[in-house]
């Protein structure tokens, strides 16, 4: 509570605005027709979200069975590769399974009919939902249209809820441009994003209503495209170059949203090195194999989120995202510190990159998955994150192709059969690839 506390002293009003609806849950409850202040600029005089409740906790429970679904933006596999790249390796401990049922073009409606066939069939205990884009028809707002999406929104919900399975009700994000290959598409870039702006609404009010946890993704890449382009240049889109499909940078904030949601925490682990003592602990989920001679050898069986390189000025990156949203500091804490520090100054070394750091930093503690974003985990990484998209890729051809195509057709059950053995197959290889790491950090005093 102190690490957020510090955290949230240094943000902005509509940063911690931010961070109440993405599930921080440390602010005092909104009243529920109570708007969000935005940022002082005439961009936003237009638009009005409506404010949420606190946020609800923890929403996982061990050995939960999340189902991903969305439309052609859950479809690309982007932030559904983060969350369940996330939930493998920074969080096992709460040994949760993903499935991702993203389907191109899909609006709420159509989900709901292939709800009970497609999600409920492999008993989801928890489901992430991300419906709107499509649903608001790339036209301005109509009352006919809200009260179409809230109509399938809210069946969605109950059908979920009445299969034993929790919801976090996503909201629909932000579009860049007038998508030009919508040829049904009519009005402004600003009329488009208003209109998402009364489905998010509308998303929240059924979750209110409805009981469920909602994760707000128009907020954030609402504000944070517009911070982007003010900082970057009107090139950089969180929303997408087509205006509809994001980047990397766009991908991370609703990857964010989503955990935030959960109710994760984002501690990974902290290293502890008592330097009168000359010996070192590891919290749970790491091992001291050895320190002597400036060097602390550890095992891991919990990684950070390795995003890597990349030059945060362009959208097409982790590293863009990273730069956007507090994820480094609230969800991918892996924190190093120094206690009865005996020199001014110190240079940590970890894997190939070394950094100096006042003794007073290491006494608060360093956060080694921000600080270095090459790391001795980051091959190890890779691995899971590929094992991941190879499963997600599958699960769409299962569902598009197979459930969907001349072989469901025929007979759906053995489809179902044949096709979760493939599955299983890769569900393994994500195991397999995540085995623990050993590594070592060099922390020599600074004369």
């Amino acid at each position: 509570m102190k690490n957020s506390s510090r955290v949230l002293n240094q943000c902005p009003s509509w940063i911690l605005a931010i961070l109440l609806l993405t599930g921080a849950g440390i602010l005092k409850p909104f009243a529920a027709e109570e708007t969000i202040a935005l940022p002082n600029d005439p961009f936003f005089a237009p638009y009005r979200l409506i404010a949420p409740p606190a946020a609800n906790g923890l929403q996982l429970q061990k050995g939960d069975r999340l189902s991903i679904c969305g439309d052609s933006i859950t479809e690309q596999k982007m932030y559904s590769r983060i969350l369940e790249t996330y939930l493998t390796v920074c969080a096992p401990q709460w040994d949760i399974s993903c499935r991702q049922f993203g389907w191109s073009g899909e609006q709420a409606g159509g989900f709901r009919n292939r709800l009970d066939q497609d999600v409920l069939r492999f008993h989801p205990t928890i489901a992430t939902t991300c419906y709107g884009m499509n649903d608001h028809r790339y036209v301005p707002y109509t009352d006919e249209i809200g009260k179409t999406y809230r109509d399938h929104q809210t069946a969605i919900v109950r059908a979920l809820k009445e299969a034993g399975c929790r919801v976090v009700l996503g909201s629909p994000g932000t579009i860049d441009s007038v998508p030009p290959w919508v040829k049904s598409a009519q009005g402004t870039k600003q009329d488009l994003n208003l209109s998402l702006c009364r489905l998010r609404n509308i998303a929240l009010e059924v979750s209110l209503e409805e009981k469920v946890a909602f994760a707000d993704v128009y907020l954030p890449m609402l504000v944070q495209g517009w911070e982007a382009k003010k900082k970057y240049g009107e090139d950089f889109m969180v929303s997408g170059k087509d205006g509809v499909h994001p980047g990397w940078a766009g991908q991370v904030i609703m990857a964010y949203a989503f955990l935030k949601t959960l109710g994760l925490e984002g501690e990974i682990g902290t290293l502890t090195i008592d330097d009168a003592k000359a010996s070192a602990t590891a919290s749970e989920g790491h091992e001291v194999l050895n320190f002597a001679n400036n060097r602390l050898a550890i095992r891991s069986h919990r990684y950070p989120f390795c995003a890597g390189s990349g030059d945060p000025a362009k959208d097409d990156n982790l590293r863009a995202g990273f730069a956007l949203v507090p994820f480094d500091d609230t969800l991918n804490r892996f924190m190093l510190r120094i206690q009865s520090p005996k020199s001014a100054q110190y240079r940590v070394t970890w894997g190939e990159t070394s950094r100096v750091y006042a003794s007073a930093d290491l006494s608060r503690g360093i956060n080694l998955a921000k600080d270095f974003v090459t790391n001795p985990f980051t091959p190890a990484f890779d691995r899971v994150w590929q094992a991941v998209f190879a499963k997600q890729e599958y699960e769409t051809r299962q569902i598009k192709q197979l459930f969907h195509g001349p072989e469901g057709a025929v007979d759906i059950e053995a489809t179902a059969s044949l096709t979760e053995k493939a599955r299983g197959r890769l569900v393994r290889k994500v195991r397999e690839s995540f085995r623990p790491v050993e590594h070592e950090l060099r922390i020599e005093p600074v004369a």
